[in-house]
């Protein structure tokens, strides 16, 4: 033995026994030293201690440190081994998940440590040539080390480089930039998004200029996905930490004014918006504590940026403004492209998450005193918006607006937390003050009570966990308010589902109210009024109820406080304190405030508080009648585990009694228990059985020893009486249901089963009973409630046997003994304070389970043998299932004994059992035996990591095991358990020998298999962990507080513990090895998988994926027998088990084990194929759907070479040599990968020798396997292979032509990749190419003209010096240089013999005759229309076949290609010819586009002039689309020169004004329009076509206006750019202009001259138009044409190009526009660009202009219709601006609002009146305040001012009394838009009363109009009422609701 394997085994003793011998070398791995000082030590691990001591609270030894640590060496020491052996899979992914195993138990690792592993699995995550499963397991790996900040600070312990990630976001979103050929190595965007959003905290803050310099050169918005690219990039990748305050190192501010620069480029887009709000929000945080960096009222920011930011969350809330359209238009965020890669998961990064951690991570003290800082901005935000959190407001808007609320107070409660304990260091003036935090509250409050009435789902959630931050923040802001509402909810006075929020707020307060002075006096008064909440009628109520007193039971002992006191006054005390405080609130009305801790002395306020605890007895006993009510009515459930809500109801009662109980004082408990006694022995409630049985082991566990005295003797008393009275259970029952005569029976003992399990030893007194009545039940019982006995056993046992707490109390023991008073309330225990008592089970207890165990395990194993004998006692003839009954009975009870005493089996002694003789155990008592650390185990080299990865031995740690492993009981119970497995085997073989169709007894018996196999160790097939873990997450959630560790009450602290033990117990036996026994059963289960009967089947194939998951090495075992058994049923069209062999092997685990193992893999890649000719529908469904499960990958090339950083792996070198072992494990990999390598060719050839000789469909399915197998970078393709592609390629079964064609593609890009990367795998795996025509140009940095003359070369004619085929080079900013493609290529023949071999036996095929049935059969007519379209395959498989006729290796000759071309096109009288011909045609002219220019020059001659004949003469709109698609291809992505043929031609285009021809015209304006947007900036000939189509926009056709108008917006579009020259003139550029950069898209002077010219021409055209001319005139098409250029454009980003024309030019024109009533289409157009204008963003103080104009329209223009609309978009820019717009602007609105209300058109009056109330609506209070009063006294004075005309006889002057009419209605308006700005205003402001009354009294009787507009202000405000009038009323005078009640017939408001 060898030192490395003595240490191995001494390694495995000590892991597994923690003793630690002298003769273990104590070898340490770098970073793992052995501390003496535990501080220090932990204090080397991370930097925030532990909250929860998991080690110290756990009731046995735990190992020792040094231990965890020879673990981890060896771990560690096997990873290094495995990735230097480029072991990956199963070497590296084993160990890493070993290592993860290790992390999750809690054991720390060493910082330099940690950060050395991050650094590796950072580096294997990207590693090149890496097999993409275990990318993905790496990449999880390194985020689990890095989630935490509190291990490694970023700087300090970790700096990642960010360059690798770069390079592979490139790879996904700017392919071009990469080196060709790469994209089958691509990784999945989603991997790459999750490793930026862990890495990007860890990128050097000293990169940020590098990174600039070399992200920013791609920002182009000449082709959008440049900037997207570019924003999302930087948003993934860009460090948001503060870079050291040195010199040249760039801080916030020298780069923000840039990124605001790169923000209003492009603008309307809400992918922008989202992606600058996450950016800057982290920059906020990460800024907050650096001291360098300056922080003032607006964080980080300047004014002028937090105005910008605030304005972009608000249109961010999409909240809709009048008639207004979204300030979004989705045509811009459709340009992102492959950027829409790079947005984050929604899901995990909400938008209101990044909005508040903006906000809250940029307040500060600063804040509070100075107008416009964040605060100021947060609570005019909120004032603004607050309608529209109102319950009877919801929409879009909802969810975003919610989200906002409860991130906003979450972050700001956790950093609140944070700072107070340290762990946040903000410099001391940045810190939360209680001034601030405040404020912060009183800002959230009002629209969090809104909120929290909500009437959908998803935004109810937001607010109660809000009202919980909130409560927790300022207790006595919120609570008052709570109260205020959730009283009058609790006592019904209000709608239901006002109860129901009410009950879901108190329970998330109550943990504050009761530790609040005088809050917590309510609390007793809460639960008594939720009481009525329980009710069978409403089970949601009902949950919601016991949730509440959950919370509460969790925060107060239910104690009788007022015992044996002098001040004992009862309830009394309490009961009126409480009523009077009702009452105050009611009369305080929703802004209810006061503060206990100024109103209440100490003493007093403790008196009412103990008083209000007398009645807590009363209470428990109402509360129970309540349940027993809710129990004798709750309906059955229909099926288990559904969901519904009597589900949810039977579950929550335990969770809310378990506290309640545990926390009663003992006289209480004592009643409860009487109470619930008596319950017990007098009702049988069969649907209620379960959840009865759950309060009685609720009431157990609160005391377990006076319940098992009150209810043992009763249970048992009352089974004996069943079973001997009744007669119950004395006959077998069919079904599933309990007979009525048994349903007493099975009440009793579902009783007795939940009042033993889990209450530890106090059963011990009662051990003869229990098992006495076990015996007697099972001897006497049959029939379906036998299940229950074998269940009451089963929780007996576990009871016994397992380590639990038993310690549900609120206190420490040492409270409880010194006596609870009232200062206990709400107390929490810390973590490290915590004792737990526990069950940890004595011998006395384990020799009962054993005893037991034994008489049940013997009474069963005896009836089964007999059973299964010749003689059976029960027969098993007739139809009578009486034998199955019993067989399955006894099944059920030996499974449910074994997973009983599951804890005391050991899964080595379960892994070791030899055959049927005596156990041996050959190894140390390790877990894993000495071979088992050999990693070179399996022999045979097909067997490519035959099991998924546990095939490695693993580390067990101490996890309480009971048994000393020499006595005799354990010898003896696991002799025991192999008795019954082997007499399972024999069962099985009866069963099926015999009763085959005997489907009972099969599920009976696998659901046993299954669990003698798993449950070993733990009871794995109940997945407790899970369970316990899903109820603690749910139960601590009312208790979680951001910024705060585990602030939970006791009892949840020690379910935490508890979970750690189970945790511990189930990481030891995850997987074990496998025994003969087991070995046995698993075969059985495999012949049983392909049974002929379903269930049979389902039942079978369920135990077996359960049982390999738990085995070592089983699957190998099971997959000959199930391949054979498949091999059998093909032969003779067995379906069924075909079937089953189907679902096993293809829909199984087992799948991707056969995938990496071909001993196997050969044979059922042919048994899969065979299955293509089964002749039943059902079979060729499930075998076609097979392929997505792991099929498509058969076959693929193993990884042959990767490229893995050798230093970084170094670092873990462990101390003793491993190079041998690391030499021979890599000399082995390498000869098995060959061997398996060699095994897929040889399936290749025979795949293909089928496959030529098959039916199509058997064909179809071969080509999928030999793309996989039969292609390989070093070898290529057999000549079997290429003849099959090539000659498959014109097969004439459609279905083969798609695939053999995919091949042959296929075929020709491997010869390309191995030719560009030097014919050598590991250049492509490097990424080095042999350059194919590419030149690296150098930019002229400091030449000022080199922009022009960049620009200047497009036009030039005659031949460059380098093509530029990429839009972004210089676009934004120059880099120092970029990748061109040559002017001159030469012809590319740099392809070695296997190459050119292949290329030359293709071209031998690629005949005449070849081309000639391929092109027929393009121009065949598709199957079905969604295929009718240019089909891109076809003219990149022409594209590679005509290189090797331009390199003459091909059979056919360029001239016979123009001769197939003619055949092809005909006449050109059918579509499909032109289809074929535009396929074909993009194939030969792309072909030639990198030829020698003398070669590309013929093809080129050849092929343009076809294609421009058929652009001027062939159009049509059946094939146009065809033809775009071809120009598409050839144009985009190419520089101008290198298409110079076509883009002239078309450039050439002139309109014909005398054209009839619409739709040719109207083609070759949109073939111009694609060639401009596809060249962008580069297209410099737009001056001759710009002039020619704005001389003609009054174009007579509709069809040609559209394409003019779009072109015309597109030529505007590409021409603006900035170029600057590098980025750092860039930034400084930005930064001095202004904060928020430069002002992008400043319209040119020609261009500002050519729009004046068209609208002064549109103005004289006005002119010449006749009034009501209902013909075409040159005004309205030349209108209409500019409508679609200036819609195209504001849909646009560069819209803000035109804000400088919005006031003079374009307003008055478009509503005269809008006024041509004969052409709806202009009035339509106008109308919508009209919409647009305030949604466009104008810059800080540039809008008063536009606002002027608005004012001056409505003001004075002629046409009311013009008037009308210009308030439509008065109030949208407004709300729009409201932080931006100017308070004289502000002012200048209002005023004309209110002045065009005095508008002689009722319409605009009307409108006038809805504008004013909306503007006043989203004004912040403070400007409300301003400007409600001035109004109030106008209109109030207007219409005393005006009274109503009277009518006189006679014919006077009706002017004057018009004009009165008039101001009247303007006045009545005016007050109406006061009242309805406040829809929800409660109570009403003071001053509305007297305005509604005067209206009600004064005009509610005027005739007309005036009448009319008081009766529906009215009614408005009586209809947003409803809910509230309870609470409104009482701001009205008696005499103000009678002038109300006279207004309208009937009383509404009485």
């Amino acid at each position: 033995m060898d030192d490395g394997d003595f240490k191995g085994q001494a390694l495995r003793m000590l892991v597994h026994n923690g003793g630690y011998s002298d003769g273990v070398s104590r070898a340490t791995s770098p970073g793992l030293g052995d501390s003496s000082n535990a501080t220090d030590t932990e204090k080397e691990k991370r930097y925030r201690p532990r909250t929860f001591p998991y080690f110290k609270l756990l009731p046995y030894n735990v190992e020792e440190e040094s231990e965890r640590n020879a673990a981890l060496e060896e771990i560690l020491k096997q990873l290094y081994i495995a990735v230097k052996a480029e072991d990956i899979a199963p070497g590296a992914t084993h160990w890493t998940r070993e290592l993860r195993g290790w992390l999750n138990l809690k054991f720390e690792i060493p910082r330099a440590l940690r950060a050395k592993l991050a650094k590796l699995y950072y580096m294997l995550a990207l590693a090149p040539g890496v097999d993409a499963a275990a990318l993905e397991r790496f990449e999880s790996m390194f985020r689990v080390l890095t989630k935490r900040r509190h291990y490694l600070k970023s700087g300090e312990d970790l700096i990642l480089d960010w360059r690798p990630l770069w390079k592979e976001i490139k790879q996904i979103v700017l392919p071009g930039e990469c080196p060709p050929h790469q994209s089958s190595r691509k990784r999945s965007h989603k991997n790459i998004a999750n490793m930026c959003s862990y890495a990007y905290a860890y990128f050097d803050p000293r990169d940020r200029k590098a990174m600039l310099d070399e992200i920013l050169p791609y920002f182009s918005t000449s082709d959008t996905t440049g900037a997207f690219v570019v924003m999302g990039a930087l948003n993934f990748l860009m460090p948001t930490l503060p870079s050291p305050n040195e010199p040249g190192q760039l801080q916030p501010q020298d780069y923000l004014p840039t990124f605001f620069h790169l923000w209003s480029l492009v603008n309307r887009s809400k992918t922008f918006d989202t992606i600058f709000f996450d950016f800057l929000s982290r920059l906020a945080r990460d800024s907050l504590t650096c001291k360098h960096v300056q922080f003032s009222e607006y964080g980080i920011f300047t004014k002028e940026q937090s105005d910008l930011m605030y304005t972009a969350l608000l249109r961010l809330t999409e909240i809709p403004v009048g008639q207004s359209t979204s300030c979004y238009s989705a045509v811009v965020d459709h340009g992102a492209g492959l950027a829409m890669y790079l947005e984050k998961d929604k899901r995990k990064n909400p938008l209101g998450y990044s909005i508040a951690r903006w906000i809250s991570m940029s307040l500060s003290p600063a804040c509070l005193d100075k107008p416009g800082s964040i605060l100021f901005n947060l609570e005019g935000l909120m004032e603004s918006i607050d309608t529209f959190y109102h319950p009877s407001n919801q929409g879009a808007w909802t969810n975003i607006l919610a989200q906002i609320v409860f991130h906003l107070q979450d972050f700001f409660v956790m950093r609140y937390n944070r700072e107070v304990s340290g762990e946040l260091d903000t410099p001391p003036e940045r810190r939360i003050n209680d001034e601030l935090k405040e404020r912060f509250v009183l800002s959230l409050k009002e629209v969090m009570f809104m909120g929290l009435f909500s009437k959908s789902g998803k935004p109810l959630t937001y607010f109660y966990n809000a009202i919980q931050g909130l409560a927790y923040l300022e207790p006595h802001l919120i609570l008052p308010g709570a109260l205020q509402r959730f009283y009058p909810s609790l006592q019904g006075l209000v709608e239901v589902h006002r109860t129901q929020s009410s009950l879901v707020g108190l329970q998330m307060i109550a943990n504050v109210m009761s530790k609040e002075k005088g809050f917590r006096c309510h609390i007793s008064a809460t639960l008594a009024l939720a009481l009525p909440g329980i009710d069978a009628n409403d089970l949601t109520k009902t949950h919601t109820t016991l949730n509440f007193i959950q919370a509460v039971a969790y925060s107060i002992p239910f104690v009788d406080l007022t015992k044996g006191r002098e001040d004992n006054h009862g309830s009394l005390l309490a009961g009126e304190w409480v009523q009077g405080e009702i009452d105050r609130m009611e009369q305080l009305g929703p802004n209810a405030s006061f503060d206990y801790r100024e109103e209440l002395s100490d003493e007093e306020e403790a008196t009412i508080a103990r008083s209000s605890t007398a009645g807590f007895g009363e209470f428990v006993l109402a509360l129970l009648g309540k349940i027993f009510t809710l129990l004798e009515n709750i309906p059955e459930l229909s099926r288990v585990r559904s969901g519904s809500p009597e589900e949810n109801v039977i579950n929550t009662l335990p969770a809310a009694l378990t506290p309640l109980f545990t926390n009663l004082s003992p006289e209480i408990l004592d009643k409860a228990m009487e109470k619930i006694a008596s319950f017990v022995s007098g009702h049988v409630i069969h649907q209620a059985r379960d959840a009865m049985a759950f309060i009685c082991n609720a009431l157990c566990k609160a005391s377990p020893e006076k319940t098992l005295k009150r209810f043992v003797p009763m249970l048992i008393a009352g089974i004996r009486s069943e079973i001997d009275d009744n007669n119950a259970a004395s006959d077998r029952s069919s079904g599933v249901d309990v007979l009525p005569r048994d349903r007493a029976l099975v009440w009793h003992i579902s009783m007795l089963s939940m009042i033993i399990v889990h209450v530890g030893d106090a059963i011990m007194p009662y051990k003869k009973d229990l098992f006495d009545i076990a015996v007697y039940m099972q001897e006497k019982c049959k029939g379906i409630p036998t299940v229950h006995i074998s269940n009451y056993i089963h929780h007996l046992l576990l009871n016994l046997t397992l380590t639990y707490p038993v310690d549900a109390n609120l206190y420490e023991p040492e409270v409880m003994e010194r006596g609870i008073d009232i200062g206990d309330w709400g107390r929490m225990v810390r973590p490290n304070d915590l004792t737990i008592k526990w069950h940890l089970p004595s011998q006395e207890e384990i020799a009962f389970a054993v005893e037991l165990f034994d008489s049940q395990v013997e009474t069963a194993v005896a009836r089964l043998t007999n059973l299964i004998s010749d003689t059976p006692a029960v027969s098993r003839k007739g139809t009578n299932k009486e034998w199955s009954d019993e067989v399955s009975r006894n099944l059920s009870q030996l499974r449910l004994i074994l997973s009983g005493i599951n804890s005391l089996f050991d899964p080595n002694y379960a892994s070791r059992l030899v055959s049927k003789s005596e156990h041996v155990d050959t190894t140390g008592p390790g877990g894993v035996d000495p071979d088992a650390m050999d990693i070179d185990t399996d022999d045979d080299p097909l067997a490519e990591t035959t099991e998924d990865e546990s095939t490695r031995p693993q580390f067990h740690y101490h996890a309480g095991y009971l048994l000393d492993k020499n006595s005799d009981i354990y010898h003896h119970i696991h002799k025991h358990r192999e008795e019954v497995g082997h007499l399972l085997s024999e069962i099985h073989a009866f069963l099926v020998e015999h009763q085959e169709d005997d489907v009972a007894c099969f599920t009976a018996l696998y659901t046993a298999y299954r669990t003698f196999i798993t449950d070993v160790g733990t009871e794995r097939s109940a997945h407790t962990l899970e369970r316990i873990t899903k109820l603690y997450q749910s139960d601590v959630r009312a208790f979680k507080i951001s910024g705060k560790h585990k602030p939970y009450p006791r009892p949840l602290l020690i379910r935490r513990a508890s979970i750690y033990h189970f945790q511990r117990a189930k990481h030891n036996c995850t997987t074990r090895r496998r025994s003969d026994l087991d070995d046995k059963l698993l075969l059985d289960l495999a012949s049983s998988c392909v049974s002929l009967y379903a269930e049979v089947r389902v039942h079978a194939q369920a135990a077996l994926e359960s049982s390999l998951k738990s085995l070592i090495g089983g699957r190998p075992l099971v997959i000959p027998p199930l391949l054979e058994a498949l091999k059998k049923a093909l032969n003779v069209n067995d379906f069924d088990r075909i079937k089953g062999s189907l679902y096993i092997l293809f829909y199984s685990s087992l799948t991707k084990t056969i995938a990496k193992d071909w001993r196997y893999a050969p044979e059922l890649i042919r048994l899969y194929i065979m299955t293509a000719s089964v002749d039943k529908a059902s079979i060729q469904k499930i075998s076609a759907s097979a392929l997505y499960g792991g099929l498509l990958e058969y076959g693929r090339p193993l990884e042959m070479y990767m490229l893995i950083d050798q230093d970084l792996i170094q670092a873990l070198e462990p101390s003793e040599d491993c190079s041998s072992r690391i030499a021979s494990r890599h000399r082995f990999l390498q000869g098995r990968r060959r061997k398996v390598e060699a095994k897929k060719q040889e399936v290749a050839h025979e795949l293909v020798t089928v496959s030529q000789n098959s039916h199509w469909k058997i064909a179809v399915r071969c080509t999928i396997f030999i793309h996989n197998a039969g292609l390989r970078f070093q070898t290529l393709a057999p000549h079997t292979f290429i003849d099959l592609a090539v000659k498959g390629t014109v097969d004439e079964h459609p279905g083969l032509r798609n695939g053999y064609g995919e091949m042959f593609s296929r075929i020709f890009n491997q010869i390309e990749t191995r030719a560009t990367y030097g014919h050598s795998y590991e250049k492509f795996i490097r990424e080095e190419e042999t350059p194919r025509g590419q030149v690296k140009v150098q930019v002229e940095n400091g030449n000022e003209a080199w922009t022009q003359r960049f620009l200047d070369a497009f036009t030039e004619s005659g031949t460059p010096e380098y093509f530029v085929e990429r839009d972004y080079p210089g676009w934004l900013v120059w880099n120092k240089s970029f990748k061109a493609v040559t002017g001159s290529p030469e012809l590319f023949t740099d392809y070695d013999e296997l190459e050119t071999a292949a290329r030359q036996q293709i071209g031998a095929l690629l005949t005449r005759e070849w081309y000639s049935k391929y092109f027929a059969y393009m121009k065949q007519e598709p199957r079905d229309s969604s295929s009718d379209r240019f089909r891109i395959q076809h003219a990149g498989l022409l594209n590679l076949s005509f290189n090797l006729m331009h390199s003459g290796q091909s059979a056919a000759t360029f001239e016979d290609i123009q001769d197939l071309i003619k055949e092809t096109f005909e006449d050109g009288s059918d579509k499909h010819q032109h289809r074929a011909t535009s396929e074909i045609l993009a194939g030969l002219l792309l072909s030639a586009v990198s030829l020698p220019t003398e070669m590309r020059n013929k093809v080129w001659c050849y092929g343009v002039p076809i294609l421009l004949k058929a652009f001027a003469e062939g159009l049509t709109p059946e094939n146009h689309a065809y033809w775009m698609t071809c120009l598409h291809l050839l144009i985009s992505g190419k520089d101008p020169r290198q298409v110079r043929e076509i883009i002239d031609s078309l450039s050439a285009f002139r309109l014909d004004m005398h054209s009839d021809t619409a739709f040719k015209e109207s083609s070759k304006i949109q073939l111009l329009e694609f060639a401009i947007q596809d060249a962008g900036w580069h297209f410099r000939q737009e001056k001759p076509i710009l002039e020619d189509f704005l001389a003609h926009i009054d174009h007579p056709y509709k069809s040609v206006r559209e394409a003019i108008g779009r072109s015309i917006a597109a030529i505007y579009r590409t021409r603006y750019y900035e170029s600057f020259k590098d980025v750092q003139t860039l930034l400084d550029a930005n930064r001095n202009a202004s904060s928020i950069g430069i002002k992008p898209y400043q319209p040119e002077p020609e261009f500002a001259a050519s729009i004046t010219d068209v609208f002064n021409r549109l103005k004289i055209w006005r002119g010449e138009r006749t009034p009501g001319q209902t013909t075409g005139s040159s005004y309205t098409s030349g209108s209409k044409t500019v409508l679609l250029w200036l819609d195209a454009t504001l849909q646009s980003q560069e819209c803000t190009q035109l804000l400088d024309f919005f006031p003079d030019v374009f307003m008055e024109e478009l509503l005269h526009m809008m006024d041509v009533k004969e052409d709806p289409e202009l009035q339509q157009l106008a109308y919508l660009v009209f919409r647009h204008l305030p949604n466009i963003p104008f810059r800080v103080g540039e809008d008063g202009a536009f606002i002027s104009a608005l004012i001056r329209i409505g003001k004075t223009a002629a046409s009311w219709h013009q008037r009308l609309r210009s308030l439509i978009n008065m109030q949208v820019i407004y709300f729009r601006r409201i932080f931006l717009i100017k308070s004289e602007q502000q002012q200048q609105l209002f005023d004309a609002v209110a002045e065009m209300l005095e508008d002689p058109q009722h319409e605009v009056r009307m409108g006038a009146s809805t504008t004013l109330a909306g503007m006043i609506r989203c004004s912040p209070v403070a400007l409300r305040d301003l400007i409600l009063p001035s109004l109030q006294q106008r209109f109030t004075e207007a219409f005393k001012d005006n009274p109503m005309p009277k009518k006189t006889p006679g014919t006077g002057t009706p002017i004057s009394s018009n004009i009165k009419v008039v101001r009247r209605h303007a006045a009545v308006l005016g007050l109406g838009a006061l009242v309805t700005a406040f829809p929800y205003a409660t109570p009403p402001p003071p001053w509305m009363p007297e305005i509604l009354a005067l209206l009600a009294s004064r005009a509610s009787n005027d005739a007309g109009a005036i009448g009319k507009a008081v009766k529906t202000i009215l009614a408005e405000f009586k209809k947003t009422r409803q809910d509230t009038w309870m609470t409104d009323q009482k701001a009205f005078t008696p005499e103000q609701l009678e002038d109300l009640e006279g207004v309208l017939w009937k009383s509404y408001f009485a």
